[in-house]
């Protein structure tokens, strides 16, 4: 009963996705929902932009049937599903804001409100990161105050992550459908059979979109999937105990990402919210003559290797841990170090071969708080 449960959401999620994405993909252009090329960007053609829709309205599906056909005899956790009225809400947030910002382009300011706004919801409800493992000892206990804030931040900067490396076709979907797996997978190892499946809901949206994605794109996800993946990703990351270290390896890709670009902005006396730059890795990649199909390939490896390496975080609720903390420390400091080395070679090499034709990123990007090639 319950494997053909989490089946049953996994394939509600993959079918609803599919079809609806197919849907918004026929009348994205009618709708005034359509992405165009840019300076700085791997795109060359006009596409719809709205297909995180149809992920939105698939995951509402297999969330309701993941709690409303949930086998007797699991139970969620107490305040479990309080907390996912929270989340379930701050969903539906995603919608105004989205649709203003794929029809006008909402400036940054006018983004991180919304993004703000969406996440403050399911921390209202009770969802908090309320300590923080340590690999000295036992974890470090927050004030309500902090704990409250550090998930609000933490939730706003997935949902940038994710909108940052949106910038080829199937990128995004992809690298979120592995993290999500990973966060089902650990999730059933703590025998949380009723958190498992909401990030795999997620899982299954991303799979009936990717078909419609990958390169070349016939749609985009847009604003509203973008800020979904991120969204989701992160309140599933807190939600029924936190696995944020989890997330933080198998997303390690797109926060590293981010936090390199930004950096390289700041230093070159940029706004860190202007795009336009071909700052971004995959972007990078391409400018080294990697096709897009072949640059995703590459970061799916590097996010599948690193989630495969973040499953040795786990420890079990009880008994001794399975991988020592310091062990859980140096994986996190190898990660971040690989991908710093693949940051610095690649940003390296593309600058230099830019130069060598003389002409580099252009001086003045476009304002960009969210996907850089596609807001």
């Amino acid at each position: 009963m319950i494997v053909a449960w989490i089946v049953g959401v996994l394939m509600l999620a993959a079918l609803a996705s599919y079809t609806l994405v197919g849907l918004a993909a026929r009348h994205g252009g009618s709708l005034g929902m359509v992405d165009v090329p840019r300076a700085g960007e791997v795109q060359v053609r006009a596409v719809p932009r709205n297909g995180g829709y149809g992920m939105l309205i698939a995951l509402w599906l297999a969330t309701g049937l993941a709690v409303f056909a949930r086998p007797a005899e699991l139970q969620a956790a107490p305040g479990d599903d309080w907390k996912l009225v929270g989340v379930m809400l701050g969903t539906l947030l995603i919608v105004p804001l989205a649709m203003v910002d794929d029809q006008k382009r909402l400036g940054a300011n006018a983004q991180f409100v919304g993004q703000f706004a969406i996440a403050a919801v399911p921390v209202a409800f009770g969802l908090r990161i309320d300590s923080i493992a340590s690999p000295l000892g036992s974890a470090v206990e927050l004030p309500v105050w902090l704990g409250m804030l550090v998930t609000v931040l933490w939730i706003v900067g997935m949902i940038n992550a994710i909108n940052l490396i949106d910038v080829m076709d199937g990128l995004a979907g992809g690298i979120a459908m592995m993290a999500a797996g990973v966060l089902f997978v650990r999730s059933l190892w703590f025998g949380q059979h009723t958190i498992a499946v909401l990030p795999l809901a997620l899982a299954g949206a991303t799979l009936g979109f990717l078909p419609h994605n990958f390169h070349p794109a016939r749609i985009f996800m847009g604003t509203s999937g973008s800020v979904l993946l991120g969204y989701w990703l992160a309140t599933m990351s807190v939600i029924g105990g936190a696995k944020v270290g989890t997330a933080f390896v198998v997303l390690g890709v797109p926060i590293l990402n981010t936090a390199w670009v930004i950096g390289r902005r700041v230093l070159a006396g940029r706004s860190p919210f202007q795009g336009g730059d071909s700052e971004l890795l995959p972007q990078r990649l391409h400018a080294l003559g990697f096709s897009q199909p072949k640059a995703v390939l590459l970061l799916y490896f590097i996010c599948a290797t690193f989630g495969l390496l973040s499953l040795t975080l786990h420890a079990p609720v009880e008994g001794p841990y399975l991988t020592p903390p310091m062990t859980k420390l140096w994986l996190m400091v190898a990660m971040v170090g690989v991908m710093g080395i693949v940051l610095v070679t690649v940003t390296y090499l593309s600058v230099r071969q830019a130069a060598r034709h003389g002409h580099e990123a252009p001086d003045r990007p476009s304002e960009l708080p969210r996907e850089p090639s596609r807001p």
